[in-house]
């Protein structure tokens, strides 16, 4: 079954390790040779650009400045498009990933984890769009020019969007940019929906009733995820799947059960695929893309019919990219 897994972050794993292109890499969990093996129909590729960065992470000696680093991740998704043009084809709207699907393509579309080079400035927004850039994940996990991130602290948790936070949600959705909560603070969240004319997404988050971290959502925010057309991306890294978050291991009946809480609380439209491979921890049942069809598998004998496996699995996120760009 074709899926679309809204985060990745295999642009970042490519830069430290030194590589050009995502089309064939070892020691990562998605390659766009492992895509076409998966079904993937499309791959929201992430560039991860965290604050207070260890230059390590990026085989650097000393921090980049953050466009620097941008650039450096958008040169590595751009040779990745040259190079694998015979599988990959960029996406920038809903008329583009049919047209890649009709190819038999997989639809490539561009993202930035952490908005905070936009530096409070609707320009900066404007510039990411044109570099083709299609979701922005406004926080990571300290505050930014947009607002603020989750906490286990209470107060902090209830600090929303800034002034530009504010104004940048209402600018991306004319611009026809998903707003991402993932990372965001509750107060954030609830921000976002109150602003937001369009459906927004958690591109790689889970329920919060299940695993206890911050990064996950609440039951109320995911009824008002579904309400606004909004869609949550099933997150497998462990620490947000499992009850006791220290348990390091991703296990596939975790999985469903977050993709059933989801859709106990918000309905069949409200959940998707956010991997976010390749910057997770742990050890995994899925040990890489290509082993995707596995989820599905498991999603059918837990009950669920084709047809919601099939939304799941790509058909709310493609709903969403119809509505939202």
């Amino acid at each position: 079954m074709r899926y679309i897994d809204m985060h990745c972050d295999t642009l970042a794993k490519a830069l430290m390790q030194g590589k050009d292109t995502v089309r064939e890499l070892e020691g990562t969990m998605t390659d766009v040779m492992r895509l076409k093996e998966g079904g993937a129909c499309a791959q929201f590729f992430a560039m991860f650009l965290p604050q207070n960065m260890d230059p390590a992470w990026f085989g650097q000696d000393t921090a980049p400045e953050p466009w620097e680093l941008l650039e450096k991740m958008y040169a590595v998704f751009q040779n990745t498009l040259a190079a694998c043009d015979d599988l990959l084809a960029p996406a920038y709207r809903y008329a583009d990933l049919v047209r890649n699907r009709e190819a038999g393509k997989i639809s490539a579309f561009l993202t930035i984890e952490n908005g905070y080079p936009a530096q409070g400035k609707p320009e900066a927004l404007k510039r990411f769009y044109e570099m083709g850039v299609r979701l922005i994940t406004l926080t990571w996990n300290d505050p930014n020019c947009f607002g603020f991130p989750h906490s286990a602290k209470p107060e902090e948790m209830k600090r929303g969007l800034t002034d530009f936070g504010k104004e940048a949600v209402s600018y991306m959705n004319e611009l026809g940019m998903l707003v991402d909560v993932s990372h965001l603070s509750d107060g954030g969240f609830y921000d976002v929906a109150e602003i937001s004319e369009k459906p927004f997404v958690a591109s790689h988050s889970n329920c919060r009733a299940l695993s206890p971290s911050t990064r996950n959502l609440t039951d109320g925010m995911i009824r008002v995820l579904a309400e606004k057309g909004g869609v949550a991306g099933i997150n497998f890294e462990p620490s947000f799947l499992n009850k006791d978050t220290s348990d390091p291991a991703s296990r596939i009946a975790c999985m469903c059960d977050h993709i059933l809480h989801f859709i106990d609380k918000g309905g069949i439209g409200c959940v998707g695929i956010g991997t976010d491979f390749d910057g997770i921890s742990g050890v995994s049942e899925i040990a890489d893309c290509a082993e995707m069809p596995r989820l599905f598998e498991a999603l059918r004998a837990r009950g669920l019919p084709e047809d919601a496996v099939e939304k799941i699995a790509y058909k709310n996120v493609e709903r969403v990219i119809r509505e939202v760009m």
